[in-house]
């Protein structure tokens, strides 16, 4: 026997197997080659533990699991594509796969019996099979969360993790590495190098995994990746298998029930509430990637249709989104899902408003769902997700004339009471401090004692930070928060991050380090709004300075939520009392404000601020001006007197929809013979200006194809070069976001009267070379296009750089050196398709079913095809007729037959690639776009090309659910290039 090989270790694979058995395999080998085939043998082939035994740690779950005739496994999707399953593992496949990259695991460098290991990785195939493959090898799996953009809070996170994880071994996939920034001390270790080894590692190490203790650490979640401060809380194996246990008997569910996922292995709605959950019934279980469904939350449905789906997952958020696109007329362009098998819809992550769960009921029986299937619940990492649920949802909460849904009882393994602040247990219906008890609970944050002494009572109980009440019949009822973080449509952000905003901005007006923020649900809201309260350095009586204080929170917030903050409000120091460490009491502060505390000086700003608006405002001078002033005031629900004929679009947050809805709205007030082009309307945002510009537009005017977004700012100007449909409206939302410098967008010739559009490559890009000379004589120069505008900005980039000018940001979305084969591929009916599911008449899926049909039909009989079946609706809001449809699919089919030669040539200094999911057409997934299309950039940059994941698919990553987090992207990368 080696040295090395634990005789424990060995006696227990021994006695799993028969004497017969053992001589067969012991006949003619080694010690250490015996030892393997012993060891592949217990694990492949001979055990086969009872229906009746219990695991006793997570490796034995999987035995278990893969040992069970079901034949169900794991069906994951590849990321940016649920067309077809990408991967089907069975459970033992992943038994096999789990122990063959555990022998892997086992050779690298600096690994110990007791290394945590941080597991890093973007799709669920590489989380789930090497979370399984470290457990087996019986090291500690920490499961990383996605790290921010901010490079410096994410080196922050970083050396606190190598802290409070002690040196983990770090492992990734080659493509996440430069995440990790270079950081000096990492111990990082590619999944690629690592199968690329032939050594497996010792093979003792391989038997721990099966030899674990109910009370052994099983893995490390963190509660944060963002802060620079996240606890690891430790989860153990006997924990999370009472928990599994008493979530299928709470659910009842069974090997027949089937689990649909889309959140990421880092959060334990994934880990413990459906992947382990599924497992321990030996379940089927379907994993896709978030961002495919977030796109279009249709797909959800259609999913569970595909696989008889019965039990999910899906925050509040999602439920609204689901709810809004369901209530659409005919809102499934293709097959209607059959919602027959679902059983089970777990929601979670903040509160449910019970109308939207009444609603969306009644929705989903129109689909074949069968009674009440939306359980709202309430879990944390610390209790391995949900632990507490309502199983009459809303029918209970409708009875009670609740606002928001009962979260229910609690699984077996977990109990609750509500405390007092002095620690006693309070009575029914009585809001206090929400404590929990009992084996699924975790009991400590890892190598962070203060933490774990912080939050446990003093006989044991945990200490949740929210505030709740457990009514007359047992159930669990939300009231509000003492934790501090905010969640805004199902996205938690954390108060001291936008406090610090805040003061790094050194607002004038403001005194620092006395600045709350905090979150507050109105009425009827179907999420949390942000708050924010100050004390001001200036004199009561200086408006101004108010004014100004004022839009700079705002802006800020804007910039670090994505909305704007519902209340601003400045108080007096006796209103702002700080502790013996210098800390405001947010808490103290939040129920002050929802008290009415501060109501007298809310209503004293708001009317100063209103006085000071009005003042300034310029009243309409004549019936155009004043024509016009109404329609603004009547889009955007905002009286007229706060509304001056200098107010810009832009200012008031204008989106691409309200610029249409509000061309036509003028057109018919003012009973125009000729229609206002879109360009007329983004180049003059002002009343004042468009009431000018409406009396040129029967004069020629010469084309200028730069469109201001924002005017306002110091730093470099960004320009920004249209896609291949020609128009910059979807600039618009990421606009709203950069305010500290100009956004110029470019747009293509040929949409307005008496204008002929492009006839060549160089013709567009001289034309725009010079704009941008006029705006910017010199540089340095910041310049991005979007998918076929990226080609035009490479070509512009070159001609800069050619004649001495230095271009620090050149920014590519989506789009390939090598696009003839493309642009050779879309034909005017290819590309009407397209422009009709860019304008979202459709969905890309159904523009490629309906493609064949399509191409043999003529123009015409498309354009009234495409017209018939398009939502009412959406072509009242584009203001889209035959005619105009046509003319923008000649403009943007013009644009691509000149690139049907076009190769790419030269070089330019510098490069920053943004890649969200592919078009189906072009690549299979995310990784093939990568591999095959986009790294082929580096034949054409001399210095570096950067690549940068976002989310979103190739229409979508500018779309406005996927803006803001782009935005902080963009801005984080412009500030590296040194703008």
């Amino acid at each position: 026997m080696p040295s090395d090989v634990q005789p424990n270790v060995l006696y227990d694979l021994l006695r799993r197997i028969s004497f017969k058995s053992f001589l067969k395999l012991a006949s003619g080998l080694g010690p250490r080659s015996l030892y393997k085939v012993l060891h592949d043998f217990l694990l492949r082939v001979s055990f086969r533990p009872s229906k009746k035994s219990k695991p006793t740690n997570l490796y034995q779950l999987l035995q278990r699991a893969a040992a069970s005739t079901t034949g169900n496994g794991i069906s994951i999707y590849s990321p940016g594509s649920i067309a077809q399953v990408g991967l089907r593992l069975s459970y033992a496949d992943l038994l096999i796969a789990a122990n063959t990259k555990a022998r892997l695991l086992s050779q690298v460098n600096g690994i110990k019996d007791d290394s945590v290991v941080l597991l890093h990785f973007d799709n669920h195939r590489d989380g789930i099979e090497w979370f399984w493959a470290t457990v087996t090898a019986g090291y500690i799996p920490a499961i990383s969360t996605p790290f921010t953009h901010d490079t410096e809070a994410r080196k922050k996170h970083l050396m606190h993790l190598q802290v409070v994880l002690k040196e983990p071994i770090i492992l990734t996939s080659e493509h996440l590495v430069p995440e990790f920034l270079d950081i000096e001390g990492l111990n990082i270790h590619t999944i690629e190098s690592i199968q690329a080894s032939k050594h497996e590692g010792d093979l003792p190490t391989l038997g721990r995994g099966l030899l674990k203790k109910g009370d052994d650490i099983a893995a490390l979640m963190l509660t944060s990746g963002s802060t620079g401060h996240a606890k690891a809380v430790a989860l153990r194996h006997g924990q999370m298998l009472t928990s599994i246990s008493g979530k299928s008997v709470h659910h009842t569910t069974t090997p027949a029930d089937k689990f649909l996922n889309w959140i990421g292995l880092d959060h334990v709605a994934n880990l413990a509430e459906t992947h382990l959950h599924s497992m321990n019934l030996a379940a089927e279980q379907v994993h896709v990637q978030a961002s495919d469904l977030l796109v279009d939350p249709l797909r959800f449905l259609t999913l569970i249709s595909r696989h008889r789906i019965t039990h999910t997952f899906a925050p509040n958020f999602f439920l609204a989104s689901l709810r809004t696109a369901l209530e659409k007329p005919d809102p499934f362009a293709g097959d209607i899902p059959d919602l027959s098998c679902l059983r089970v819809l777990i929601s979670g992550g903040e509160q449910i408003v019970v109308e939207t769960c009444q609603a969306l009921t009644l929705l989903l029986h129109r689909y074949g769902c069968y009674g009440e299937v939306i359980r709202p619940g309430f879990g944390m990492t610390e209790t391995c997700a949900g632990s507490i649920y309502n199983r009459n949802c809303p029918s209970y909460d409708i009875s009670n004339h609740s606002e928001f849904g009962s979260l229910g009882t609690c699984v077996p393994g977990m109990s609750m009471r509500i405390t007092g602040d002095s620690g006693e247990i309070v009575a029914k219906n009585e809001i206090g401090n929400l404590e929990i008890s009992g084996p699924i609970v975790f009991k400590e944050y890892f190598n962070n004692p203060k933490a774990t002494a912080e939050s446990f009572t003093k006989d044991g109980w945990f200490i949740t930070g929210d505030r709740a009440l457990i009514d007359s019949t047992g159930r669990l009822q939300m009231t509000g928060r003492a934790k501090e973080n905010i969640i805004i449509n199902g996205v938690k952000y954390f108060p001291h991050e936008v406090e610090t905003a805040l003061e790094e901005a050194r607002i004038d007006g403001v005194t620092p380090s006395y600045t709350a923020v905090f979150p507050y649900r109105p009425k009827g809201s179907q999420t949390e709004v942000l708050c924010v309260v100050y004390l001001p350095s200036y004199d009561d009586d200086d408006v101004l300075a108010r004014v100004k204080a004022t839009d700079s929170i705002s802006t800020i917030c804007t910039m670090q939520c994505g909305v704007r903050p519902y209340d601003i409000i400045p108080l007096t120091a006796a209103h702002l009392p700080k502790s013996s460490l210098g800390k405001l009491s947010r808490a103290k502060i939040r129920i002050a404000f929802e008290n009415g505390i501060f109501a007298d000086y809310k209503a004293t700003n708001d009317a100063l601020i209103q006085q000071h608006r009005a003042s300034q405002r310029q009243a309409p001078t004549n019936d155009t001006e004043a024509t016009i002033m109404k329609v603004f005031s009547e889009e955007f629900d905002i009286p007229e007197e706060d509304i001056g004929i200098n107010t810009s679009l832009f200012e008031m947050g204008v989106s691409s929809i309200e610029i249409i809805r509000l061309k036509t709205r003028i057109e018919t007030a003012l009973s125009l013979p000729t229609e206002i082009p879109i360009i007329t309307m983004m180049t003059n945002p002002t009343i004042s200006a468009l009431s000018l510009a409406l009396l040129q537009l029967s004069k020629p005017k010469e084309y200028n194809p730069i469109v201001t977004l924002q005017s306002g700012g110091s730093k470099t100007p960004l320009f920004l070069v249209h896609p291949g449909v020609g128009e910059v409206l979807v600039f618009l939302n990421l606009a709203k976001y950069i305010v500290d410098r100009p956004i110029y967008a470019l747009r293509a010739r040929g949409f307005d009267t008496n204008e002929e559009p492009f006839t060549s490559i160089p013709e567009i890009v001289s034309t725009y070379h010079s704009h941008i000379k006029r705006v910017q004589p010199s540089g340095p120069y910041a310049i991005a296009g979007y998918s076929y505008g990226s080609m035009l900005a490479v070509e512009i980039a070159k001609i800069l750089e050619s004649q001495g000018d230095e271009v620090k940001f050149l920014g590519v979305l989506n789009l390939p050196p090598h696009i003839k084969f493309r642009m050779r591929q879309l034909d005017w009916i290819s590309v009407l398709l397209h422009l009709s599911y860019f304008l979202d008449l459709f969905s890309e899926e159904h523009a490629h079913a309906i493609s064949p049909a399509m191409h043999l039909l003529t123009p015409n009989q498309v354009l009234t095809h495409i017209l018939s079946i398009a939502p009412p609706d959406r072509l009242s809001e584009m203001a889209l007729d035959a005619e105009k449809l046509r003319k923008w699919t000649d403009i943007s089919h013009g644009l691509h037959v000149i690139a049907h030669d076009y190769d790419p040539s030269g070089l330019v200094s510098k490069m920053d690639v943004f890649y969200a999911i592919p078009l189906a057409a072009v690549a299979k997934d995310k990784k093939d776009w990568m591999e095959n299309h986009l790294q082929k950039w580096d034949g054409f940059v001399s210095e570096e090309v950067r690549f940068h994941e976002v989310e979103g698919a190739h229409y979508t990553m500018l779309g406005p659910e996927n803006v803001f987090s782009f935005q902080k992207t963009l801005r984080g990368i412009l500030k590296e290039r040194g703008l």
